[in-house]
């Protein structure tokens, strides 16, 4: 894969993730405090080794120790910048590409100490989202070939969601809701204590602004063939096994006639990812790149200067 482009500031985060296909994350004012935040975390009062770096600059090199998919490169610049607004980075590979153990990711330079006051916290977050993206990325993986997608949850990490959905989409997932405003879903919740699924659903429609979707939940194929009746314009088949799926999809798709409807499967076993993709729906969704994926191990290192200083 060739080197991705060299990008300085806040214009990394677009020019750098366009080199792998990724939809970029953007330095939004949200995660520019949270960086400040979490380097402030580790800092506390300062760093005691700080003296002996005092007026010396330095250079290292960014290496993966582990086979996987990078991501979280864009962060370095700004993070670091926050420490040393003279910091040079040079990112050797793009997110979302696929590294082997040894391979180097990216240099850096500048002053000695703001190297290491933030090597922590921005190898914190490049290993837990190198992390995701790799879960997400096998899991893709099995469903090359098929047209179905793979899409995230709302189960995040407080204060990581955009972070983790970005690590998502550089694995070659998609993006479900990111929260609670970007759509609505009807779960069983909501139909017992809103009187039932065509009261929710209206009450939904008249308030929610009109680009909204609203995403209706079902359990089993009676409550699937009610929210298609009801008009929903996604169905979420949770836990159901492929075999039921095979025989209630096209049915759904009868009832629903020449209107679109997204009928998505959730609560699947990975190693079935390809059975439920060849029942004929449009979508899986699961948490588990997120809940249940490993850190990729990534390490910084002294590195001989390098033309950027």
């Amino acid at each position: 894969m060739p080197p991705c482009p060299r990008a300085t500031g806040s214009e990394a985060l677009t020019a750098v993730t366009a080199a792998a296909g990724v939809s970029p994350l953007f330095l939004t004012p949200l995660l520019q405090r949270q960086l400040a935040d979490w380097l402030a975390e580790d800092l506390g009062r300062g760093d005691l080794t700080a003296p002996a770096l005092a007026g010396r600059r330095g250079s290292a090199q960014w290496l993966a120790k582990a086979e996987g998919c990078f991501c979280g490169g864009v962060l370095v610049e700004p993070l670091f910048r926050l420490l040393d607004p003279g910091v040079v980075v040079q990112l050797h590979v793009a997110d979302g590409s696929r590294v082997r153990a040894g391979q180097p990711l990216l240099e850096l330079a500048g002053d000695a100490a703001a190297l290491v006051a933030g090597e922590r916290t921005a190898l914190n977050l490049a290993m837990r989202l190198s992390g995701v993206a790799t879960a997400t990325a096998l899991l893709v993986a099995e469903l090359e070939g098929t047209g179905v997608r793979l899409a995230d949850t709302r189960k995040t990490t407080p204060g990581l969601r955009m972070l983790e959905k970005y690590a998502v989409r550089c694995g070659g997932g998609v993006n479900h809701r990111l929260g609670l405003d970007d759509a609505a879903m009807l779960k069983e919740n909501h139909q017992a204590w809103a009187g039932g699924l065509d009261q929710a659903l209206a009450l939904v429609r008249a308030h929610a602004p009109w680009p909204a979707r609203v995403i209706v939940e079902a359990e089993t194929a009676a409550e699937a063939e009610a929210a298609v009746r009801a008009g929903a314009d996604a169905v979420l088949l949770d836990e159901f096994a492929p075999e039921a799926l095979v025989a209630l999809v096209p049915q759904l798709r009868a009832l629903a006639g020449g209107r679109g409807v997204v009928l998505e499967a959730s609560g699947v076993r990975p190693d079935q990812l390809r059975a439920y993709a060849a029942t004929g729906i449009d979508l899986i969704s699961t948490s588990a790149p997120v809940t249940r994926s490993a850190w990729l191990d990534l390490s910084m290192r002294f590195h001989s200067p390098f033309p950027l200083v």
